[in-house]
């Protein structure tokens, strides 16, 4: 049934304009940073999310977390969600403190929440006086420890981590998931998206992997991080031309060539929002 699962994707796409090399070229093409992609997460999964640099995983995220539209297809969403990622929903201009506050006021929570929000990422996040300080004084590793223990407050049914845990000190990585197998052991839905294989394999069920917009495998998570891993081993052999051009084959296969019936209605509609 439809309530087992936390997020279903049914064919969705995702597409973003490409400007030309000239900047007066009128010219443009339609991309897809994601293309066709179905898959369904169970509630109380951990899914690792696997792909190389540009393949779509932090569009994915984006759109998990309802940042981002989608332009075809349909996404359902059982439950509240919330991205952690680098400098997501912060503002540089206030304060650690008000940046709390702040998210609080926008999701309508009451007084006494916001401050027992604001206990919980002083005592997490470890920031002592910087909590005070604007955030555009932080360091990326700061601005992570933020970000991830505002959403960590907020305690959504579903959380998607887009390599909040690749900067800052090691030691806070390992807490955060401490805190994450915490979460897991209370049937969070967990979405993991990183580009260490050793951190998927520990902390995930299942992997999904994607690579040029397009979906290659959703598994269990050490068949899918041993076929991912062998095809990053095989980039790595190719020479400098054959990278190029593998690369050239991605960009081709996800341009925009499709004249199905009402497309080009929905790419001026696409233009004339993101003009």
């Amino acid at each position: 049934m439809m309530e087992d699962y936390a997020i279903e994707f049914r064919n969705v796409s995702k597409i973003y304009k490409l400007n030309g090399k000239e900047k007066k070229k009128t010219e443009h093409k339609m991309f897809y940073a994601l293309k066709d992609v179905c898959f369904c997460i169970p509630v109380g999964e951990v899914v690792g999310i696997l792909g190389t640099n540009g393949s779509g995983k932090s569009t994915m995220a984006t759109i998990l977390a309802g940042i981002s539209e989608i332009d075809e297809g349909e996404m359902i969403v059982n439950g509240e969600q919330a991205l952690i990622a680098i400098n997501t929903g912060l503002n540089n201009q206030l304060t650690g403190l008000e940046n709390i506050e702040l998210k609080g006021a926008l999701l309508g929570l009451k007084p006494q929440r916001v401050n027992e929000i604001i206990e919980g990422v002083a005592d997490f996040a470890e920031l002592g006086e910087f909590l005070y300080q604007p955030v555009k004084k932080y360091s990326s590793g700061m601005k992570s420890r933020l970000g991830f223990s505002i959403n960590l407050c907020l305690d959504p049914d579903i959380l998607i981590i887009d390599e909040a845990l690749s900067v800052g000190d090691k030691g806070f990585a390992n807490k955060c998931l401490k805190r994450m197998k915490e979460l897991k052991k209370h049937g969070k839905t967990i979405v993991f998206v990183s580009h260490s294989l050793p951190q998927v394999r520990e902390f995930c069920d299942t992997a999904l992997w994607i690579e040029a917009g397009m979906l290659k495998e959703y598994g269990e998570v050490n068949a899918v991080c041993d076929h991912y891993s062998d095809y990053v081993d095989r980039l790595n052999k190719m020479s400098a031309e054959e990278k190029k051009r593998e690369n050239e084959e991605k960009f081709q296969k996800r341009l925009v060539t499709d004249a199905k019936e009402g497309f080009w209605d929905k790419a001026l509609t696409f233009f004339q929002k993101h003009m």
